[in-house]
């Protein structure tokens, strides 16, 4: 196509846009005319930046390759084998946060009986404080002051 041909159709295109906003902004409201003035105008300003071409291009080639995808058989057993790579990284992504503790938590009891009896610091031992002791201790405080047992 010649710089004629693109003109005309640019114009066209933005006469059927101006036609079009027209009716929406007084049949619909002023944020439809404005949405259909700015989808008019992209012609015209493809048309004088010289960008109409290469749109028109990307726009074939992309057509091509969809229509080249909706009947070739090796393309959709490639997109068989990219779901499948999809699906292994996202089950690695679950046992890696399993791995990093986002596992659910396991009952208390099960939990004390894994920690070695080296490391359990011994009860009423110097040093170490009894912060749960301490803590049901102010909460039945509080619950007492408040009349509640």
């Amino acid at each position: 196509m010649d710089t004629v041909a693109w003109g005309a159709l640019t114009l066209t295109l933005t006469a059927v846009g101006g036609l079009g906003t027209a009716w929406a902004f007084r049949r619909r409201s002023a944020v439809a005319g404005l949405r259909m003035l700015g989808l008019t105008l992209v012609p015209l300003g493809l048309l004088l930046t010289d960008s109409l071409r290469m749109v028109t291009r990307i726009v074939d080639a992309v057509g091509s390759w969809a229509g080249g995808l909706a009947w070739d058989p090796l393309t959709w057993i490639g997109l068989g084998v990219l779901g499948v790579a999809a699906l292994c990284f996202v089950v690695a992504g679950g046992l890696r946060a399993r791995e990093l503790g986002g596992a659910p938590a396991r009952p208390a009891a099960r939990r004390t009986a894994q920690i070695p009896a080296s490391r359990t610091p011994a009860p009423g031992a110097g040093g170490a404080r009894d912060t749960a002791g301490d803590d049901m201790a102010d909460i039945e405080a509080l619950l007492r002051r408040r009349g509640i047992e």
